[in-house]
């Protein structure tokens, strides 16, 4: 499974991007998808995760102003992000692992796509 992620870019505080995850390759009727991120310096963290019926979880700092979503049809995931501010500026990851549990731990990811860059001005 190769995953793309896309959608990222430069943009100032208050504003929104969303960004994409396409999935090509092999493909599996039950999995789970995240978005991570990591900033200069620092460890990738968690940011959303949802499972296979659709059920997400938020780190705090991104909660209520972010949507983690899927299509299936499509083998993409999606990060709608709104407010966004200076501290989301990072590299955004997406990752899939097989089975229909979401996971907030990235080593439990098995695939991962090349990042997409968020820069998020003052």
């Amino acid at each position: 499974v190769q995953l793309q992620a896309s959608g990222g870019g430069l943009v100032q505080a208050g504003g929104s991007l969303r960004l994409s995850c396409a999935a090509s390759g092999r493909t599996f009727s039950n999995y789970a998808a995240g978005w991570f991120r990591q900033a200069p310096g620092k460890e990738r963290e968690f940011v959303a995760t949802i499972n296979w019926y659709g059920i997400t979880v938020y780190e705090d700092s991104v909660k209520g102003r972010s949507t983690i979503s899927r299509n299936d049809a499509k083998s993409a995931v999606y990060l709608q992000m709104n407010s966004l501010k200076p501290e989301d500026t990072a590299v955004y990851y997406c990752a899939v692992r097989r089975g229909i549990s979401y996971s907030s731990t990235a080593n439990e990811y098995d695939y991962w796509g090349q990042g997409t860059q968020v820069t998020v001005s003052s």
